[in-house]
C-alpha cells in the first residue's frame, strides 16, 4: 500500500481525493499527505479530465516530467511512502483521509524545506542520493503528522495520532513500543505516564479507543508478524520477544488478533511470495512534474 504526498512549489491546481466530495484548491507552497490506499487527482480546474500518471511517467522514462502546455506554469513535487503488510494496519490508524498543510501555516516552512531537498536530490542525483532520499522521507513523514496535530490542536483531542503526541499518554505508548516484551501492567504504564491508575486508564481509553492492555496485545502481535516475515525463527523465540513465556499462549493471542494461527500466517506469506524486511516505511519513488 502507498501513501502519496506532494507539494505545489509554484502555480495553482485542484486536488480531488477519493472519499472527499469537493475538489480542493491548492496554491504554491501547499503540501498534502494522503492515507495509505487513497487515490487522488491533480487538475488545472475541477472539471478537467485527468490522465493516468503511470501513462505520463512511463513515456518520459525519468523522474522529471514535463506535461501539458499553454496554461500557467505549475511545478509539483510528489511521491509516495510504501508500507509493508504488517505495518499497514497500525499506520492506517494514524491517518485521516487527507492531511493538508497550506502555505500560510507556520508548519509549512519545515515541510517545504524537506520536500525541496528531496526535489534537489531527484533533479541532480549524486552518489548517495538514494540513501539521502530515504532519510529525508522519514523526516517528511513525521513533519506531516506534527503539522496535522498542531493545526488541529483545538479540535483533534482523540485518536491514536493525538495520543502519540500527548505528553502523558505518549510516554506510555513509547514505553510499550520500546520494551514490548516487558511484563506491563496498567499500574506500571500509569507510572510511566506520571498518572494515577484510574486517571490513566480512563484517558488512554478515551484517546486511543481501547484499553492499555488491549493496545499492548495488538502491538505485540504486529511486532510478532513482522518477525515472522523476516525468515524462519522458532515460534518460542518470537513469543518471548513480544512478552510471552509459552508458544501456546502466544499462538492463542496471535490467532485472536490476526484471525489466523502463526503457522498459517507464515504459510500464507510463502504462498504469496512475500518476504518483507519489516521496515516501517520506505519511499518508492519521487517525481518532479512541471
Amino acid at each position: 500500500q502507498f501513501a502519496h504526498f506532494g507539494m505545489l512549489s509554484r502555480g495553482n491546481c485542484w486536488l480531488t481525493v477519493e472519499g472527499i466530495p469537493d475538489a480542493l484548491p491548492l496554491a504554491g507552497g501547499d503540501c498534502f499527505l494522503l492515507a495509505p490506499g487513497s487515490s487522488y487527482a491533480l487538475r488545472d480546474n475541477p472539471w478537467a479530465r485527468a490522465r493516468s500518471f503511470c501513462d505520463v511517467a512511463g513515456k518520459m522514462g525519468t523522474q522529471l516530467i514535463q506535461y501539458g502546455g499553454g496554461g500557467a506554469p505549475t511545478t509539483i513535487i510528489s511521491g509516495w511512502f510504501r508500507f509493508s503488510a504488517t505495518t499497514l494496519k497500525p499506520v492506517s490508524r494514524l491517518f485521516p483521509p487527507l492531511i493538508l498543510v497550506t502555505a500560510d501555516q507556520p508548519q509549512t516552512l519545515a515541510l517545504r524545506r524537506t520536500i525541496n531537498m528531496l526535489g534537489s536530490e531527484v533533479s541532480e542525483p549524486t552518489p548517495g542520493s538514494g540513501m539521502v532520499i530515504n532519510r529525508l522521507a522519514d523526516v517528511l513523514f513525521i513533519q506531516c503528522l506534527r503539522a496535522h496535530i498542531t493545526s488541529q490542536s483545538r479540535s483533534c483531542n482523540k485518536g491514536l495520532l493525538r495520543a502519540i503526541f500527548d505528553p502523558q499518554i505518549g510516554m506510555a505508548l513509547q514505553s510499550m513500543h520500546d520494551k514490548v516484551e516487558a511484563p506491563w501492567t496498567v499500574e506500571a504504564l500509569a507510572t510511566a505516564a506520571g498518572m494515577s491508575r484510574s486517571a490513566f486508564a480512563l484517558r488512554f481509553k478515551e484517546m486511543v479507543g481501547e484499553t492499555p492492555l488491549e493496545y499492548l496485545t495488538n502491538w505485540r502481535m504486529q511486532k510478532a508478524a513482522a518477525l515472522l516475515q523476516r525468515g524462519d525463527p522458532k515460534l518460542i523465540d518470537v513469543a518471548k520477544s513480544v512478552g510471552y513465556d509459552s508458544d501456546a499462549a502466544f499462538s492463542k493471542a496471535f490467532k485472536r488478533v490476526m484471525s489466523v494461527a502463526p503457522g498459517s500466517f507464515v504459510q500464507d506469506l510463502m504462498t504469496s511470495g512475500q518476504n518483507l524486511d519489516g521496515r516501517r516505511l520506505e519511499t518508492a519513488r519521487l517525481y518532479v512534474m512541471h
